[in-house]
């Protein structure tokens, strides 16, 4: 077959065996379809129109976090083996004079070349790796291996196959490069939850260790670096990196240097492929891996840096957002042989990962020296940044201290309601200095203040409005995001601390509208990966009983959360099992309150039965409260993810056991619906739409 050329990329098909005998089948026709006659820009609504699997893995521009921060010259020459569909080549075009792709199938090949057929710097050499790799250059600055790597075996084969693959790879790299290897820890946390072997798709195959043959291996990080070294590498050459929640999606990059801390690993539930179960919460079992410090043995997966150590130790990315707001946060160690000569020591630095982000982080500039003057001669003290020249990143010193989250994460854990409470409330006095100036931190969240001693500084002034606001309600934000992002600091009342700083129930309906729509004005409307999966519809199969109702086990599954006096939180909740159409739930008389969540998703719940030791409850009464908006009679509209009714105990006489019968019928309600339905709770008009809207889906099915 002779070479092609698509646009400005090249297809060499001197060793192309004639037939492609690695293919998802007939999708791959269809993505080859999309990527002729769509931009790039367009493949975010593309993919959430086609909510399927191979459209995620293949188009998402997540796929590029895993090699984007990856250090290179201008000049580099990259070699990417196993290129596919060109997930990840986006990335390297952008930051190298040449790639050179290697690939199996040539069809992959061809989508890789439409989607960019306007970078003149990539070959796409179409075959197997072993018979193209006597032809390629010996000076690579960067081999990437995203994904490749297990399947050594089929590339190279022989005794000790994966030896033979890296000191192979090795030949082919300059003096000062890299090799880089994502690959999946066959250990990784998420396949003792049950999740299934990506390759094969059985459960627990890579923590047997492959008792039967499988098209690839995966490795633990021993086993890594054991196969590095026999390859010539020594230890100062070996550098692991832990991608999360793993390297395909990865948004965040932890090292040696900077490992999760506890908290930061909450992004678990990740089944776009397939099926899996959930035989416990992995989000707990990382905290206390945490704890016994044995993270690198259980991430779920591995990014293995072969050579010069790079000067980045973190990175979180923020790129499941408009083009506009796209960036990554790093924490950098610069030594005298690496940066620009100019700076030395740690920092934080923010980059713009589009031209379209470049203002947003020239922005920050300003948003610093905004805040630095309301703040002048306060009790805050805002971190310093600078400018790159270009103003495509900016840099902010490494502040010393614990972050104000940590702090009251302490004070959750030990019960030390007082403390928690005495900590906001100086929070809450320290931001309302220059009040009445017109300008507002909107990101002044716990987790962007750091506390040594006495001293407060804040650390991330990403959005700053010029305009006015109540402290009150920088507060409110900075409470509610936390809470969200954990259901064991709900333990304490939320009112109370609310009430303490002046919100009247009026400003609080208020602040949560304003909230919903900021968030919305961050993503552009973009569908996160957690509404991707949902989306996608995989199934979620409980361990308690290994039932399936609703759209999923979990999903769709009634969760309980008790209260004792202590407040809701996920240790007191459970799952209880079904019984015919709905639930029967015991409970004993010291109960305080309980809440019924009935799914995870936005949606309109009828209760068909509410009662409490045989007497139907009051939906109008004081002892019943939701989340939700009441349509009408038993008819409730949520346009949160986390939907729920509450039903409180005090003043009611409860036996010594009581029993609550539920029964809920559910229909989900499409993102463009349940986006409006907060602000517009008492529209006729919108219920109608809802109601059509879920007709329409339920006429899809």
């Amino acid at each position: 077959m002779e070479n092609e050329q698509i646009g400005k990329v090249k297809l060499d098909y001197r060793e192309y065996p004639g037939e492609d005998k690695y293919c998802d089948g007939a999708v791959e026709k269809e993505i080859l379809s999309v990527v002729k006659k769509s931009a790039e820009v367009e493949y975010p609504g593309i993919i959430a129109e086609k909510a399927s699997w191979p459209f995620l893995y293949h188009l998402s521009p997540i796929r590029e976090n895993i090699a984007e921060w990856i250090p290179v010259p201008k000049d580099a020459k990259i070699l990417e083996v196993g290129s596919g569909c060109g997930a990840i080549t986006g990335a390297l075009t952008k930051k190298a004079w040449r790639v050179d792709c290697v690939d199996l199938s040539r069809q992959r090949s061809l989508i890789n070349a439409y989607r960019h057929e306007f970078s003149e710097n990539v070959t796409i050499h179409v075959g197997n790796f072993k018979d193209i790799e006597p032809t390629l250059p010996k000076d690579y600055d960067l081999i990437c291996l995203i994904g490749v790597f297990e399947y050594g075996e089929a590339y190279i084969g022989g005794d000790d196959p994966f030896v033979t693959f890296l000191k192979t790879l090795k030949r082919h790299l300059k003096e000062g490069g890299r090799i880089a290897i994502a690959i999946e820890n066959k250990f990784g946390l998420k396949y003792f939850a049950g999740c299934r072997e990506d390759h094969s798709g059985k459960l627990f195959e890579g923590i047997m260790d492959y008792p039967d043959p499988a098209p690839a291996r995966t490795f633990t990080e021993k086993g890594l670096l054991e196969i590095a070294k026999k390859s010539g590498f020594s230890e100062d050459e070996c550098h692991m990196y832990y991608p999360y929640p793993d390297y395909k999606f990865m948004h965040t990059l932890f090292s040696k240097e900077r490992l999760p801390e506890e908290g930061e690993l909450k992004d678990n539930i990740r089944n776009f492929d397939r099926d899996r179960l959930l035989l416990f919460d992995e989000k707990l079992a990382f905290e206390n891996i945490l704890r016994e410090e044995q993270f690198p043995l259980f991430s779920n997966s591995y990014m293995l840096i072969l050579g010069k150590k790079p000067e980045i130790v973190y990175a979180r990315y923020s790129n499941d957002r408009e083009l506009a707001k796209c960036i990554v946060t790093e924490k950098v160690v610069y030594d005298k042989t690496t940066g620009d000569g100019t700076k030395e020591g740690e920092y934080i630095v923010k980059r713009a990962l589009t031209e379209e982000a470049i203002p947003h982080i020239r922005q920050m500039k300003e948003n610093y020296e905004l805040l630095k003057k309301r703040y002048e001669g306060s009790s805050l003290t805002i971190c310093p940044c600078e400018l790159s020249e270009d103003g495509k990143e900016i840099f902010f010193p490494v502040a010393s201290g614990k972050r104000l989250e940590e702090l009251l994460d302490e004070k959750v854990s030990s019960g030390d309601d007082e403390g928690f409470r005495d900590l906001f409330i100086e929070y809450f006095s320290r931001i309302g200095y220059g009040e009445n100036e017109s300008v507002a931190d909107m990101d002044l969240i716990f987790s962007n203040v750091i506390i040594d001693g006495d001293r407060w500084v804040v650390i991330d002034y990403e959005w700053v409005v010029k305009e006015k606001k109540f402290a009150k309600e920088i507060a409110f934000r900075a409470l509610y995001c936390y809470i969200l992002e954990d259901e064991r600091r709900n333990r304490f009342d939320a009112g109370e601390l609310f009430t303490a700083i002046g919100i009247t129930p009026q400003e609080l309906a208020e602040y949560r509208i304003a909230e919903e729509t900021f968030q919305k004005n961050v993503t552009g409307g973009h569908r996160s990966l957690a509404e991707m999966r949902e989306l996608i519809g995989n199934e979620i199969i409980s361990a308690s009983g290994f039932e399936k109702s609703g759209r999923s086990a979990i999903m769709g599954r009634l969760q309980v959360y008790t209260d004792e006096g202590e407040g809701f939180s996920e240790k007191k909740s459970f799952f209880p099992e079904r019984s015919g159409d709905g639930y029967e739930i015991k409970i004993k008389g010291e109960l305080r309150q309980l809440r019924l969540d009935p799914c995870n998703y936005p949606c309109l719940v009828k209760i068909r039965e509410l009662s409490l030791n045989g007497e139907e409850v009051d939906v109008g009464s004081r002892e019943f409260s939701s989340n939700g908006y009441r349509v009408n009679g038993k008819v409730f509209a949520f346009g949160t993810a986390d939907p729920n009714f509450t039903l409180n105990f005090r003043g009611v006489d409860l036996k010594d056991e009581n029993v609550i019968k539920a029964s809920f019928e559910i229909s989900p309600i499409p993102e463009g619906i349940s986006a409006d339905l907060p602000e517009q709770q008492d529209s006729r008009g919108l219920i109608g739409k809802i109601k059509k809207a879920v007709r329409k889906e339920k006429n899809k099915e």
